[in-house]
């Protein structure tokens, strides 16, 4: 569609129409205490050479090919092949939206079909959903979804899951009677199972579950998923950093009801927070109750494959009330980064890149637990994250580390009062030798101050 801007007489004959005299009268319903009767402080209009220039002025200031960064914490630098970028910048793929029209979207669906099973297969599990906004509502998706199917009022959520994972599920169930218990963790870093045993009972309706958790730290699922069974409770195992799913063992495969995450690690590009790509799989006694929707495959009259939204139960289809969820897209292009990126790896190429990132953290954490001044705060076994315990405050050596184009990692102390001199530290397939090696030098030197 071409664009044509209005004339004054385009403007004066709509205004005429709907009986208005002026483009302010729009506004006369706006109690006027409230109204801005200024100009917005913004500068003044631009060309579009000058905007571009201006753009451009401000993407010098930015650092990233400087720097080297250890950061992790829900968002994680990985290796996004060319073809990638290629293929799902190609113009059939470059606006998928919700496919109304089964007869002129076979190729979104069969795309959001591919993604769905491929995550069925990472997973373990029965069905998987055409994606979630992020891994953060996709934690609180999967909550909502426990107390629709067993009626009770209380989930348990482990101090190890994300923080803002923890903020959206608060957000998500403050004003609908349900009772959120934070459990504590343990010295391994893994979820306390004896305070998860003492706050499970009959009320309980999920035990939520992060593996690789917030420190990094692989959690024991199979014992989680038991305790919560025991007292007839679901389990929900959330993974943030999905390329953990090619080495450590489905979720599927150790009791878990619900596995539910992050997807961005899947071919996606950080770009400053977003966006991201959540995933949701589950049992197939729980379909009714799934957010989202579904994609399925079938056969036309004439006996040919074709693609069809099997179930969509979100609000924009059916009545509110009715509604799972009132999730409004599903992220198909993010969807399909995922699946393009999913498929050029192979299973052995998964494999191998989840070896890479499991073997370089533990090289480095090895490395670093062994400089004077540094301890290994928690005792349980890795992925590609870890949290050490300096000899001085942590935001003091960022700064110090920051002035060497080197970006360590987080303070923890943001998030855990508890935990203060302690920093998280990420290193993935993308991290070098060289730069683990140079890492550890400073930081010795940092210490040694």
């Amino acid at each position: 569609m071409s664009y044509i801007a209005l004339s004054e007489k385009d403007k004066k004959e709509m205004l005429k129409a709907i009986g208005v005299s002026s483009p302010k009268k729009l506004f006369d319903c706006i109690p006027g205490d409230i109204k801005l009767n200024r100009d917005l402080k913004i500068p003044t209009a631009m060309s579009e050479p000058e905007v571009m220039g201006y753009f451009n002025e401000c993407a010098q200031k930015n650092k990233n090919s400087e720097y080297i960064s250890f950061q992790g914490a829900g968002a994680y630098r990985h290796y996004i092949p060319a073809a990638v970028d290629y293929l799902s910048s190609r113009g059939e793929f470059a606006s998928p939206y919700t496919p109304y029209q089964a007869e002129v979207s076979q190729g979104t669906l069969q795309s959001i079909f591919e993604f769905q099973t491929l995550i069925c297969q990472l997973t373990g599990m029965d069905i998987a959903n055409a994606s979630l906004y992020d891994g953060a509502s996709g934690a609180a998706e999967a909550v909502l979804m426990a107390m629709r199917i067993n009626r009770k009022s209380k989930v348990l959520v482990p101090k190890t899951l994300h923080p803002h994972y923890r903020q959206v599920i608060n957000t998500y169930t403050r004003n609908l009677g349900i009772s959120v218990r934070e459990i504590g963790y343990d010295e391994t870093g893994r979820i306390d199972t004896t305070e998860l045993e003492k706050n499970l009972d009959n009320n309980t309706s999920a035990v939520v579950c992060q593996t690789p958790n917030f420190f990094g730290v692989i959690e024991d699922l199979d014992k989680i998923s038991a305790y919560a069974h025991e007292n007839k409770a679901l389990s929900i195992a959330v993974l943030a950093e999905a390329s953990s799913l090619g080495l450590l063992k489905a979720p599927g495969e150790m009791g878990v009801d619900i596995a539910t995450g992050e997807a961005q690690s899947f071919g996606i590009p950080l770009s400053f927070g977003g966006p991201y790509l959540g995933f949701m799989a589950c049992s197939k006694e729980f379909v009714r109750q799934f957010p989202g929707r579904i994609s399925g495959e079938t056969n036309d009259i004439d006996g040919n494959r074709g693609f069809v939204l099997t179930l969509s139960t979100r609000e924009q289809h059916i009545r509110r009330e009715r509604a799972t969820s009132n999730i409004c897209t599903n992220q198909a292009l993010c969807a399909l980064r995922a699946t393009i990126f999913l498929e050029i790896l192979g299973q052995q190429g998964l494999r191998e890149w989840a070896r890479q990132n499991i073997q370089k953290a533990n090289y480095a954490y090895d490395l670093f637990k062994d400089i004077r001044g540094v301890k290994a705060f928690f005792s349980g076994e890795i992925y590609n994250e870890f949290v050490i315990k300096t000899g001085k405050k942590w935001k003091e050596v960022e700064s110090e580390f920051m002035r060497k184009n080197i970006i360590p990692g987080i303070s923890l102390e943001r998030f855990y009062p508890e935990l203060e001199h302690c920093g998280l530290v990420c290193v993935t397939e993308v991290s070098r030798k060289k730069d683990i090696d140079r890492f550890a030098e400073i930081l010795k030197g940092i210490l040694a101050g």
